[in-house]
């Protein structure tokens, strides 16, 4: 379910801000307020779905996004997560080509869209701001080729805790106290991400918990000794 909201002002959308839109004018900002359209994407929603066409970009202001795409064998393959701050849908904008991958909100999201002709013109007008999306999806592409390594060198059980290490650091920087932060998705989503099954990773995830690595309340993940996750995700115990 999408339902149209009031709209977020940029400068109010401050990790969107400072990444992006920082270098344009009073004048351009201003524009690209008057721009995108604003909408409130129930928990579930899909945003956009791999095999059709971008006509824009999408900017989320609030909430969490799974990127996905499904395998030969029809399983769900999750590629990253997306915060607030972040664009989704921008490989496909610029590539031209149709979606490869599709995006759903985990939770309730506010998400922005900028359709195509005005994100390129603002590439085209801005350097800086050109300069700032081929950082983001360089970083994404190691991230991606750091996932495929561990993927394939990594036994299931340090890729769980490779996983959890690093889900908590993206959950935890969007979340305002960090010292009660947690990560919050499904068995099912952690074992898209890991690559393995819900049962393995709901075993994993109750021998970490009896060993006070982890505490667990309903789907949330609460690391309480980040140290002996790391000795395990690096095969040290």
């Amino acid at each position: 379910m999408v339902k149209k909201i009031l709209d977020p002002h940029c400068l109010c959308c401050q990790e969107t801000f400072l990444t992006y839109f920082s270098i344009l004018s009073p004048v351009d900002l201003q524009s690209v307020q008057n721009m995108k359209v604003v909408e409130l994407y129930k928990k579930g929603a899909l945003i956009f779905q791999e095999g059709t066409k971008p006509n824009g970009i999408y900017c989320i202001n609030s909430g969490n996004i799974k990127i996905y795409k499904h395998g030969s064998d029809g399983r769900e393959h999750i590629t990253r997560l997306a915060f607030s701050g972040e664009f989704v849908g921008l490989k496909a904008l610029l590539t031209g080509n149709l979606y490869s991958v599709s995006a759903q909100a985990l939770e309730d999201s506010v998400i922005c869209f900028i359709s195509k002709n005005d994100f390129f013109e603002l590439t085209i007008r801005y350097t800086e701001f050109t300069k700032a999306i081929v950082s983001v999806l360089s970083k994404q592409l190691v991230d991606a080729e750091e996932k495929m390594v561990s993927l394939a060198q990594k036994p299931v059980k340090e890729r769980l805790a490779d996983s959890l290490l690093f889900l908590y650091q993206q959950f935890s920087s969007h979340q305002k106290d960090r010292i009660s932060a947690y990560l919050n998705l499904t068995r099912q989503d952690l074992a898209n991400i890991v690559g393995t099954s819900p049962e393995t990773v709901i075993r994993l995830l109750t021998d970490w918990k009896e060993s006070n690595i982890i505490a667990i309340k309903g789907r949330k993940i609460f690391i309480l000794d980040e140290l002996k996750l790391r000795k395990i995700a690096c095969h040290l115990s």
